[in-house]
């Protein structure tokens, strides 16, 4: 397992305001058209909204093309193993509940080799934002099918098509207990998309993202009825969810949805008539771990004297 940090200074002015610009990292090397540089750039413009600063903010990812998201971010990050970012995450918000953490998540790391990590993450309700953006394929290892493949497509593992009903991320985080923050955008839809990673960062407790992507090398036909056809989509609007009123010209399948309504949000996300959009479920008042725990502060040197004692049991 690899550390990755920004190899830039970080400006420590007082006054200084940041930009978009403050938070770039090296330039992205994902392929022309790919969804993820349309995220990338909402997450970019939260930070400059939020104004955080680089030095209390850090992006953890696992494997695959999203995953390269913290060599991208000027922050801290964490570039770790296939399907760890969640825990790894974890840990550091736990041990830095001052940090803004966010975890990002290929459909792949997120919902096969991490699922355990994800259901957990979820139960456990730590006070992060959670970004899965799903293409439906593994992209970065050429088109092996993933979880969240629709039945019948085809890919270089399954030449006949996928053999599984598709696994719907949204249901599934939606039927795990202690469950706070479920909410579903597109990255076709950037002011939907960064509306959404706004309410995400400002709920406290575990905030899930599935974000809907094409991969222009792979599966750009997934999606693209619905990019051509704005009647396919439904945007799920409450005042305790996200409102996106200068969309309404564009998307005129509106349903007002309160998201405190757990039972109305698991029927929206069974619905296969159109693709939903918006906050499924949002509820500030599940117990986070971090609250719950209560870990003890120590200082640098007390971890270090606590470590070596824990290290002495062992000498021989």
């Amino acid at each position: 397992m690899s550390s990755h940090s920004c190899s830039l200074l970080f400006p420590v002015e007082e006054d200084h305001e940041y930009s978009m610009s403050d938070y770039e990292g090296v330039q992205a090397r994902w392929c022309p058209g790919c969804g993820d540089h349309s995220v990338l750039t909402a997450a970019q413009r939260l930070l400059a909204a939020e104004q955080l600063k680089p030095e209390e903010t850090v992006f953890v990812s696992g494997i695959g093309c999203s995953s390269r998201f913290p060599h991208y971010v000027n922050s801290y990050g964490f570039h770790g193993l296939h399907g760890r970012a969640l825990p790894v995450a974890t840990g550091v918000k736990l041990n830095r509940p001052d940090l803004h953490v966010f975890v990002v998540m290929g459909d792949g790391d997120c919902t096969s080799i991490g699922a355990a990590h994800w259901l957990h993450a979820t139960r456990y309700n730590v006070d992060m934002v959670a970004l899965m953006l799903d293409n439906n394929i593994y992209g970065l290892t050429k088109m092996q099918t993933s979880p969240t493949t629709p039945q019948g497509y085809k890919s270089n593992t399954q030449p006949l098509g996928s053999y599984l009903p598709a696994l719907n991320p949204i249901e599934t985080t939606l039927g795990v207990t202690n469950a706070s923050f479920v909410a579903q955008t597109a990255e076709w839809m950037p002011a939907h998309l960064y509306a959404t990673l706004e309410a995400a960062y400002r709920h406290k407790g575990f905030a899930f993202v599935r974000i809907l992507q094409r991969c222009p090398v792979f599966t750009g036909d997934l999606y693209q009825d619905a990019v051509r056809n704005p009647d396919m989509i439904e945007m799920l609007e409450h005042p305790d969810g996200i409102e996106v009123p200068d969309l309404h010209q564009i998307y005129k399948n509106v349903a007002r949805h309160d998201p405190r309504n757990m039972e109305a949000a698991r029927e929206m996300a069974e619905k296969t008539d159109l693709i939903r959009v918006g906050v499924f479920f949002r509820d500030e008042s599940r117990p986070r771990y971090e609250e719950t725990r209560h870990l003890p502060l120590h200082s640098t040197d007390e971890k270090i004297e606590i470590l070596n004692d824990e290290l002495d049991k062992y000498a021989v």
